[in-house]
């Protein structure tokens, strides 16, 4: 069975979140939180050298977060130097193109080269995010600046063409790096992707173009200024998904915000323009994650506990350092089938492990203690299994066959702090007391807040969000509901959304334009 994907982006004032579907089933959820100074994968910085450490080998450099970055002799790159001199001779009186273009790239870093020989403090220095800021830890850096696309992946200041091992045919590998050595200026590189396989001239020449735009727009703050800044960011998560994982498969892409529905189509437009139909504008009553069914989804997979087939079940603990899943077999009848049970359950285990992996982007090591079994056979076969489903997933990982006890161990690439999302929440009402005013009350409440709206401030436009508990309480009975009711006295339009995040009594009034009444 082909297997469906759809994106739901969720754009609020303080942050876009989106989830990715496959078959309507949570499969990853992404937050990008707007303003404030957030470090993020991609992005690239000017930085000033704080500390050498020569024990290290290492560097730790200033990129304007409170936690220090962190950089290794081996991850200054091949062509250091003609970074450096590009960053020492730009000024606002220089032409940055002509610099750039006539820079030498001179002979590559060593190997066992030692970094006090390269760096010293106070230095400036263009670096690149590897690694988001984890916990005590800041980030790590690369001096290998990169700018990811679609089918090209841009390298300033190298002169390598590399070709993905994926794309099989001699005739096509040819094809595409003429195509991109001739469409590159001097002193710039290139990684064909895999997705660039089949694509046409003009396809790899805009992109190519853009990448090239991306990187030379970030000279201008360079040349102006000398002193700690972004040169530039990623796209948007929305894109950066897009980008990574857009195929043939995927089905729909829905966007509940005007600018960020046009931004994916016009990325679209430029990677892959035959498929800019699948980006649909989402403008629903309905709060698009709960439309879609996510917000059950998250509220049902974040838990320390989670539930799996026929009452079986996941503990999952995270720290720093390690995660631990254990697999319950929960209530279950005893049978003469013990192994053959014993392995179903553990087959449906490795498949929400395999979920929850993504889900929580959870990195580092991962130690599974699945219910024993007997067979060495089932082992091996569960092992496989595992393997089968972690091969869709893009961090690198590496999966070690189950030991006699039945753990399994997993790395996998950590780049950024794994995702919690607390499912509990203490009653605004009642702050944890577990005590409440009457729900008898609360409709006199909400009443008293509509008189106040309509007579007093002449809105006659209202939407009424509550919680789905509440809604239903407010609408019983077909003629003699409360909604019914408030409409015929105060003469008023009135709709009423349930929204499955509130809590018991919670509800809001907002007016025609969806701004928030207070």
């Amino acid at each position: 069975m082909e297997c469906e994907k759809d994106l739901i982006v969720d754009v609020n004032p303080s942050e876009v979140r989106i989830a990715l579907l496959e078959n309507h089933r949570l499969i990853e959820l992404n937050k990008e939180t707007g303003g404030g100074h957030h470090i993020t994968v991609g992005d690239a910085y000017l930085g000033k050298v704080k500390k050498v450490m020569p024990a290290l080998n290492a560097a730790f450099v200033d990129i304007g977060d409170e936690k220090e970055a962190f950089i290794h002799y081996l991850d200054l790159g091949l062509y250091f130097g003609a970074f450096d001199e590009f960053v020492r001779t730009t000024n606002s009186n220089t032409n940055a193109a002509e610099v750039f273009s006539r820079i030498k790239l001179g002979a590559p870093l060593e190997k066992e080269g030692r970094i006090e020989s390269i760096l010293t403090p106070g230095q400036m220095v263009v670096v690149q995010i590897v690694k988001e800021p984890i916990n005590t830890k800041g980030a790590r850096l690369t001096a290998e600046i990169s700018l990811a696309g679609r089918n090209i992946v841009l390298i300033p200041f190298a002169q390598k063409v590399s070709i993905s091992q994926k794309i099989s045919s001699k005739e096509e590998k040819k094809r595409l790096e003429t195509l991109v050595r001739s469409i590159l200026p001097a002193n710039y590189g290139a990684i064909i992707r895999t997705a660039a396989e089949g694509k046409n001239a003009a396809v790899l020449v805009a992109e190519a173009k853009s990448l090239i735009n991306k990187w030379e727009d970030s000279w201008k703050s360079l040349s102006k200024s000398k002193t700690v800044q972004k040169l530039f960011t990623e796209y948007s998560k929305t894109t950066t998904i897009l980008r990574d994982l857009l195929n043939d498969s995927f089905s729909n892409i829905y966007v509940n915000n005007e600018y960020e529905y046009q931004e994916a189509r016009r990325y679209i437009s430029l990677i892959s323009p035959e498929q800019e139909k699948i980006v649909k504008f989402y403008d629903g009553k309905e709060p698009i994650f709960d439309h879609f069914d996510v917000t059950r989804q998250i509220k049902s997979s974040f838990g320390k506990v989670v539930p799996l087939k026929q009452g079986a079940y996941l503990v999952i603990e995270t720290t720093e350092a390690l995660n631990v899943v254990d697999v319950n077999s929960g209530i279950r009848a005893k049978t003469t089938e013990q192994e053959e049970n014993t392995f179903e359950v553990n087959k449906n285990a490795a498949e929400e492990i395999a979920r929850q992996l993504r889900l929580r982007d959870m990195g580092g090591i991962v130690i599974i203690d699945f219910i024993d079994m007997e067979s060495a056979e089932h082992r091996n076969e569960l092992f496989k299994y595992m393997q089968e489903l972690m091969s869709t997933d893009r961090a690198k990982h590496n999966v070690l066959p189950l030991t006699k006890f039945g753990l399994m161990q997993i790395t996998r690439q950590r780049v950024r702090p794994v995702t919690e999302i607390n499912t509990t929440e203490q009653c605004p009402l009642c702050h944890g007391t577990g005590k409440i005013s009457s729900s008898l009350l609360i409709d006199e409440q909400i009443e008293r807040r509509l008189s106040y709206f309509v007579k007093d401030k002449g809105i006659n436009h209202l939407t009424l969000k509550v919680g789905p508990i509440l809604g239903a309480y407010l609408t019983r009975g077909l003629f003699t509901s409360y909604l019914r009711k408030w409409k015929k006295k105060y003469k008023c339009k009135l709709e009423l959304v349930e929204v499955s995040e509130f809590t018991v009594l919670q509800n809001e009034f907002y007016n025609e334009k969806g701004d928030l009444l207070e």
